[in-house]
């Protein structure tokens, strides 16, 4: 046996055998070493962190990547594929405190730094070998031995290396700013991190409209009232009501003084409130009066409150008017003269509230940067803690300290609250209750609005005051913007809108996290912070600690075992710069001052946008690997478009600031892998499906081509396990049944391949056609690689090998294979469908790893003619013009629709295929059509089974066109005037909706304009006749004739009981070859129809004798109609 036959297709066991295939002739490890003096084509692997479980759409991101790494090499390019362990950061760090029953707080103090850090290092890498099964069961190639590891000392060195080039162009700075802070993970978090998709959700809150009282003393003319005057301020956050220090207005915004009554206490007072939002505030229970009496002679009522205008003014008017402090918990420690009066802002709009801002400068940005402005400045309200320390009124887990009185020790936010302890009132709830019964709350609402999460947490997060260190990443805006015009991005809307757009207003990096597993900050600084150092390697600090020991700060070096410029990860493994080693050194400054390190970690999202450079420990090995372009910048990345703002920022902004280049050349931002619904997936849900149980079930290679194949890698993926069985069964079933076909015939008749080879121009027209179909097919799906457009290539590979190798030229071709002698035709048919499935594995190799390779071997490895071990190991297959004949494509082409249109109509009146009918009718414009289709008529004849083809010239009465616009198409751009365009449509006679079809083109007069249209402005159908079905593509339209006379219905007759004999000459095991005699039992009618196609029988099923009403036992009954025959089938 030449060629391996099945017996059935098995997927996963192919899979199986092929990868020990790989690892018994180590054909990774060959493709990339065969390939090392080509030219290459760099990947930068996005590390995942290995302390969570795979999922399944970490099946679809590396097939993405796999797919082009396959494709590339190939192609003849040497690919380098390091894999990498993202090692540091939260995800890593809460695992760890959940495991240990611990938090942020008990850090060194119920245990140690360094016991804290040991366990995250061990924990860090807990699923690596699960990770590591996945990526080698799902055929991804990458280099899993020799991984970059982010928290080895070789990697953290060149992350110093990168930030001190940051820090030498002076892009560095310390700041006490306002920054999103997430309590519950104990640190700041940068304003990319912020971005994350899914940070912000829907929340509904309570909101709490204050009324602030003005101080009577001191008012301006046109306040002075016999009323206490309230201003109107609305808040989303009740919490931070007791750290408001001013209220801000806008300049030029008009403002009223409203005399009305409080809905919760019934006291009337006057309020001060933005114009434009009176009817706001004042709605609902409130009505307005143009009489000061009727206020005055009003009896209070809570459903119905009059309001009264009494005057209007400019905001500035109002301006450093004091008021009194809403909540006296706490007065600010520093200038609390200057606190609690209106202050102006720009920022202020009427868009919704009351155009008053509640100011905390100590809990938002704007807040803080307009109280600062304002002349005095603001204080902020912090008090000193036990340390002596300035602090705001909330700690850094988020709960309110001890000055608050009787909300002290409570969280703002219910949610940092363990599920089992959450209180039925939030604080929110509570300091509104109290404001409303103080007679200091004017409205108390519920409020649905968009709040940021943690996005390692899933919890709020709170804008905080902290001291952080930044890059001055807003200096190199338009840098980042003209670079990332440079970039390929897939899609391009993501690279020119969302990510461009990010760039263009992209603010500083916070690039502090006070946290313990992680890469120091490498910075250390005098107490007076007037002098600092950045350490930039090891050998620079080793010499600094030598400095420090000389001067006898430090006794001892921590690192006196480390040899300098001995580059081995044994020297290296002598050392760690973590933090509860490095925080224990103390250098000198210049003026002889003690330096200690600054206690922050560096942002995990800067560990990996380092790995370019740090993965080869540039600069202190491999420098020729960046400098010399041999592996920077990636030709290709592929992640999440979560990581817009993640990984493929850092990336781009650390290469802009240090390098000023690009980080990556193409980048493929893949989507969210959801379920069949649409919905998440979650385990919470039930609807999370088992990578692992999915590629076991079904194989990688039906589950990467069902994702790739289904919609493009940027767009969201609706998994849905039953598509992947479709995939298994439609395209590798009609793969495996193609090679099952060619395989068994060419065992039969021993085709090696050995014969000379047949000119192109001497072959059928048949097999000139496929290889034309299959070189136009070569071009395009090279051209689709190359530009990352995996979906279309799937989807054209997909359609060559139904629609034109399984469905036309096989059959079509099946005679040909297993009748007539060994000769030139049935030597072309090998020689053809061998080449073409060969070229189809090649094409197809890149998503399909496995059962590509697996097709290769068994339409090569017998065979003595020079063939790779294995398919990924041989190049890509190119394309040879000289064989594209496009006449000869457009010729099939018509031959197919034609046939696919009739077997649609057989289908639509349930005829079968092996029922012969009458004729077709085919409308043809002109010569050159009717030519065309006549050529290829025996075709068409054979694979509809009809006896005729006749054609219509000119217009004829028995094909009657129906016509509608096309409102999915049209809809949108001719809205209003779509039931003119209907009206019109509909009155279209058939001569005119034929002559739109010939000139594709139609004028309309619509509204008094002429407006020209296009044929695919409108769905053009053909109605059916009597005793005729018709069906239209296109500009073809085909008539089927559906009578069925005596003889053509004893033709059906033996058409089916061929089938039925072929079907039995399988279950009873016969060999091809193998003769046979027939015997038949039962109605006349059937044996009239046997005895009229007899010849016909016997040649189809290899039947030497047939006989009628002989006496047996048993046989196979088959009912055609009502009409019965038994079949008796022996071997002769």
């Amino acid at each position: 046996m030449i060629f391996k036959e099945y017996k059935k297709l098995n997927l996963s066991k192919i899979s199986d055998e092929i990868l020990s295939s790989w690892e018994d002739h180590d054909i990774f490890k060959k493709s990339v070493e065969e390939s090392k003096d080509k030219p290459p084509f760099i990947f930068f692997e996005g590390p995942p962190s290995a302390n969570g479980l795979p999922g399944i759409h970490h099946v679809l991101a590396r097939s993405i990547k796999d797919i082009f790494l396959r494709y590339k090499t190939m192609k003849g390019f040497h690919v380098q594929r390091k894999a990498g362990w993202d090692t540091h950061g939260l995800p890593v760090e809460l695992g760890v405190e959940n495991a240990l029953g611990i938090t942020k707080e008990d850090i060194g103090k119920k245990i140690t730094i360094e016991d804290y850090n040991n366990e995250c290092k061990k924990a860090v890498m807990k699923y690596t070998d699960i990770w590591n099964d996945l990526t080698i069961k799902m055929g991804y190639w990458v280099d899993v031995e020799d991984p970059y590891i982010t928290y080895t000392s070789k990697y953290m060195e060149s992350v110093w290396w990168l930030l001190k080039q940051i820090y030498d162009k002076g892009l560095m700075y310390k700041g006490y700013t306002i920054q999103p802070y997430s309590p519950k993970a104990g640190t700041a978090i940068s304003s990319h991190e912020l971005n994350q998709p899914g940070t912000y959700q829907d929340v509904t809150d309570t909101t709490v409209t204050a009324q602030f009282k003005l101080c009577e003393n001191a008012l301006p003319e046109f306040l002075k009232s016999e009323n206490d005057i309230y201003v109107l301020a609305w808040t989303t956050t009740p919490w931070t009501l007791p750290s408001n220090t001013a209220l801000t207005v806008g300049p030029k915004i008009n403002y009223s003084l409203i005399r009305s009554f409080n809905q919760y206490t019934g006291k009337n007072a006057d309020y001060i409130v933005a114009d434009e939002l009176i009817s706001k505030q004042f709605s609902g229970n409130y009505f307005e009066v143009n009489d000061l009496k009727e206020i005055k002679n009003y009896e209070f009522d809570s459903k119905s409150i009059p309001f009264f205008k009494l005057t209007s003014f400019k905001g500035k008017d109002l301006e450093n008017i004091k008021y009194e402090q809403l909540l006296d918990y706490a007065k600010p420690y520093s200038n609390p003269e200057n606190a609690f009066r209106i202050i102006v802002g720009d920022f202020v709009t009427t868009s919704d509230g009351t155009g008053i801002v509640h100011t905390a400068p100590t809990f938002g940005a704007d807040d803080a940067l307009v109280a600062k402005a304002a002349n005095p400045p603001v204080p902020p309200m912090l008090v000193k803690d036990e340390l002596d320390e300035l602090v705001p009124l909330v700690d850094l887990q988020g709960k309110f300290r001890d000055e608050m009185g009787e909300f002290a020790g409570k969280f703002v936010k219910n949610e940092y609250y363990k599920l089992e302890n959450i209180p039925e009132k939030s604080v929110d709830v509570e300091i509104a209750i109290k404001l409303k019964t103080e007679n200091k709350a004017f409205r108390v609402e519920k409020y649905k609005h968009s709040y940021p999460n943690c996005w390692r947490t899933d919890k709020p997060i709170l804008y905080y005051p902290i001291d952080s260190w930044f890059i001055k990443a807003s200096e190199y805006r338009d840098k980042m913007v003209k670079l990332n015009k440079e970039i390929n991005w897939k899609p391009k809307s993501t690279g020119e809108g969302r990510f461009e757009k990010w760039l263009e207003n992209v603010n500083d990096w916070n690039l502090s996290r006070s946290r313990f597993w992680g890469i120091p900050l490498p910075i250390w600084r005098s107490e007076d912070g007037k002098e600092e150092i950045c350490i930039g390697s090891i050998e620079e600090l080793i010499d600094e600690i030598n400095r420090s020991i000389s001067l006898g700060f430090m006794k001892k070096n921590p690192f006196s075992d480390f040899e300098q410029n001995n580059f081995s990860d044994e020297n290296y493994s002598k050392i760690d710069l973590h933090k509860n080693i490095v925080d224990s050194i103390v250098l000198v400054s210049d003026s002889g001052k003690k330096m200690f390190r600054e206690s922050d970690l560096i942002d995990v999202w800067f560990d990996s946008g380092s790995m370019p450079y740090a993965q080869w420990h540039y600069p202190f090995e491999n420098k020729e690997f960046i400098e010399q372009k041999r592996f920077y910048p990636a030709d290709f990345i592929a992640e999440g478009v979560d990581q817009t703002r993640g990984w493929f920022y850092t990336l781009h902004a650390i290469s802009s600031m240090v390098f000023d280049s690009v980080s990556y050349k193409n980048v493929v931002s893949n989507g969210l892998v959801l379920d069949k619904n649409g919905q998440k997936m979650s385990k919470r849900l039930g609807n999370a499906v088992d990578p692992f149980q999915t590629l076991s079930d079904f194989g990688p290679d039906a589950t990467r081509w069902y994702m790739i194949s289904n919609s493009n890698p940027w767009d969201n993926l609706k998994f849905d396990i039953s598509g992947v069985d479709e995939v298994k069964r439609k395209f590798f079933g009609t793969l495996y049944n193609t090679y099952s076909f060619f395989a068994l015939y060419a065992n039969i008749d021993g085709f090696r391949h050995e014969e000379k080879e047949i000119e192109f121009d001497e072959r059928p027209e048949l097999d000139r056609w496929i290889l034309s179909e299959l070189n136009s097919l070569i071009s395009l799906v090279d051209d689709y690689y190359n530009d990352y457009e995996p979906t279309k290539a799937a989807r054209k590979i997909n359609s060559f090998v139904i629609d034109n190798l399984s469905n036309w030229y096989v059959r079509l071709s099946r005679r040909r294979f297993w009748k007539g002698d060994y000769e030139k035709d049935k030597i072309s048919a090998f020689q053809t469908l061998h080449n073409v499935l060969i070229n189809i594995a090649k094409l197809s190799a890149p998503i399909s790893p496995f059962f590509m390779d697996r097709l290769f071997i068994d339409l090569t490895q017998n065979l003595n003619q020079g063939f790779c071990k294995s398919i990924h190991l041989d190049d890509f297959p190119v394309a040879d013009k000289s064989k594209i004949d496009l006449k000869l494509e457009e010729k099939i082409k018509y031959a197919q629709t034609i046939s696919s249109l009739t077997l649609s109509l057989r289908a639509k009146e349930k005829i079968k295929v092996r029922q012969p009918l009458s004729k077709i009718l085919i409308p043809v414009d002109n010569s050159s059509q009717k030519d065309i289709i006549n050529s290829v008529s025996d075709e068409i004849k054979r694979e509809v089974n009809v006896k005729k083809i006749e054609f219509l010239e000119g217009e004829s009465e028995l094909l009657v066109k129906s016509i509608k616009p096309n409102f999915k198409k049209l809809g949108p751009t001719h809205g209003r005037y779509m039931k003119q365009i209907t009206s019109l449509t509909n009155s279209l006679d058939n001569s005119t909706i034929l002559s739109l079809e010939k000139t594709g083109k139609i004028d309309l007069l619509i509204d008094e304009k002429t407006i020209t249209f296009d044929i695919d402005d409108f769905e053009i159908s053909s109605k059916d006749i009597e005793g005729w079905l018709v069906a239209n593509e296109g500009n073809i339209t085909v008539a089927l004739d559906i009578s069925i006379d005596n003889d053509l219905r004893d033709e059906g007759i033996a058409r089916e009981i061929v089938s039925k004999i072929q079907n039995l000459r399988k279950s009873y095991g016969f060999e091809v070859t193998d003769r046979i005699k027939l015997s038949f039992m039962g109605d006349n009618e059937i044996k009239n129809a046997i005895i009229k196609n007899i010849e016909y029988i016997k040649s189809e099923t290899l039947a030497a004798d047939i006989q009628f009403n002989v006496e047996a036992e048993g046989g196979t009954e088959l009912i055609f109609e009502k009409l019965k025959t038994k079949i008796f089938i022996t071997k002769v």
